[in-house]
C-alpha cells in the first residue's frame, strides 16, 4: 500500500466523520470467561482464543499468557501499525524493523508483599528499529506523529477515567 492507496481508503471515513461525529464514536469490547480450571481468564481476542493466568513471578506455571505481557503486546501492535500507517501516510519507506515495548514491575505489591510498593508498571518503554532511509527530521516526525495517533500509547499517557463493577449471579 502506499500513501495515494492509504488516503483513497480512509478518504470516505474522514468525510463521514466530519459530517456525522457521533458515527466514529465506537465503543471496543474485550471479554473474558472465568470458568475453566485454576487461576485463569479465557479471553476471546476475535481472531483466536488467549488464556491468561498468573505470571511466574506470582506462581503462575508460564503456560498462560500474562496481562501485563498482553498490554506490552497490545502497545507494540498498536504502535507498530501506527508506525507503518504514518510511515506510508508520509511517503516514508520503511523496509523493516521491530518494535519493542518493555515495562517495569515490582511484584512485592501485586503480592501485597510491601504495601509501599506499587501495583502496575513503574516505567513503560517503547523503541523502534527500522531499516530505512529517512533523514533524522522525518524520523522525529515519525515517532512524534506515530505517538500521537496510536490508540494504546494516547490511552497510556492520558490515563481515561476507569470504573470497575461487579454484579453476581447469571
Amino acid at each position: 500500500m502506499n500513501a495515494d492507496d492509504l488516503r483513497a481508503l480512509q478518504a470516505p471515513l474522514k468525510t463521514r466523520y466530519r459530517v456525522e461525529p457521533a458515527s466514529a464514536r465506537i465503543t471496543l469490547r474485550a471479554t473474558g470467561s472465568l470458568d475453566g480450571e485454576g487461576i485463569a481468564c479465557r479471553v476471546d481476542t476475535g481472531r483466536a482464543l488467549v488464556e491468561a493466568g498468573l505470571h511466574p513471578a506470582t506462581g503462575g506455571t508460564g503456560l498462560q499468557a500474562c496481562s501485563g505481557d498482553m498490554l506490552l503486546e497490545a502497545l507494540a501492535a498498536c504502535a507498530g501499525v501506527t508506525f507503518k500507517a504514518v510511515a506510508t501516510a508520509l511517503g516514508i519507506t520503511v523496509r523493516g524493523g521491530v518494535v519493542t515495548a518493555e515495562g517495569d514491575l515490582d511484584f512485592r505489591g501485586t503480592l501485597g508483599v510491601d504495601r509501599d510498593a506499587p501495583v502496575g508498571f513503574t516505567a513503560i518503554r517503547l523503541a523502534f528499529a527500522v531499516d530505512t532511509d529517512a533523514d533524522p527530521d522525518q524520523l522525529a516526525s515519525l515517532l512524534k506523529l506515530t505517538e500521537r495517533y496510536c490508540v494504546v500509547f494516547q490511552t497510556l499517557a492520558r490515563a481515561p477515567a476507569l470504573t470497575a463493577s461487579l454484579s453476581a449471579g447469571r
